[in-house]
């Protein structure tokens, strides 16, 4: 079973509950639509790979490695994604219709925007259309730039390295509030949480390399601020 079929399988409005204080009692036990959720995916993987214009076997391939099909699907699959992927009009009522569904659900969103930028990179570079796309589909989630820039730098080594960049906090940030914040990230980043929400292997790796590099920069933090260990309550 795919990575997002298994997430909408496993996914309802209870878990989303626990996520966010904001959702109303009749949205913790509303459960997912299958069918819906795997469409706006689907037509959101598919205009991904469009968006430079030329659609790649490469990335044709990152696409399928995120999102696997049981065998009896994969006919219907193959005819969404061609279709889908002849442009890259309508993207963005696929990525609202993920946005109200997951709301108060932000790491589900994330896992979304890894498998996006799993495709963008399949062919070894991110055009400036499609990093386009990607600051577009993260701007209807409701990321703020300084997470979508914490997103990417797990994907694109950031030019300056900086580890606040890499958690997505401000460099005035108070320690009390950076451990946090950096309790939060990790938490949501954690590889073993991505694994229990599906993802294939290919996921679980970027999973392992942002968790690393998260960890770096809050050691790095740590270090500059003269904070030897974790910080006390």
């Amino acid at each position: 079973m795919g990575f997002w079929r298994n997430l909408a399988d496993r996914i309802s409005g209870r878990d989303c509950f626990l996520e966010c204080d904001g959702c109303d009692e009749r949205a913790a036990t509303h459960q997912v639509n299958d069918a819906d959720f795997a469409m706006a995916l689907i037509g959101l993987g598919a205009k991904m790979a469009k968006a430079d214009g030329v659609v790649s076997r490469s990335e044709i391939r990152a696409f399928y490695e995120v999102f696997r099909p049981p065998p009896e699907g994969r006919d219907a699959l193959d005819r969404a994604f061609e279709l889908a992927m002849q442009t890259t009009l309508g993207f963005d009522g696929y990525a609202r219709r993920l946005a109200r569904r997951f709301r108060c659900y932000p790491a589900i969103l994330e896992d979304v925007l890894d498998g996006l930028f799993h495709v963008a990179k399949a062919d070894g570079t991110i055009t400036p259309d499609e990093m386009d796309y990607l600051q577009r589909v993260a701007d209807i989630f409701g990321f703020s730039e300084t997470e979508f820039r914490r997103i990417l730098a797990g994907h694109v080594e950031p030019d300056d390295k900086d580890p606040y960049v890499i958690l997505g906090i401000e460099a005035g940030i108070s320690d009390l509030d950076l451990r946090k914040a950096y309790r939060r990230i990790a938490s949501q980043n954690h590889p073993d949480r991505l694994i229990a929400r599906g993802a294939p292997l290919e996921i679980q790796r970027l999973a392992d390399e942002k968790m690393a590099a998260i960890n770096a920069a809050y050691g790095e933090i740590l270090s500059q601020r003269g904070l030897v260990a974790p910080l006390a309550n």
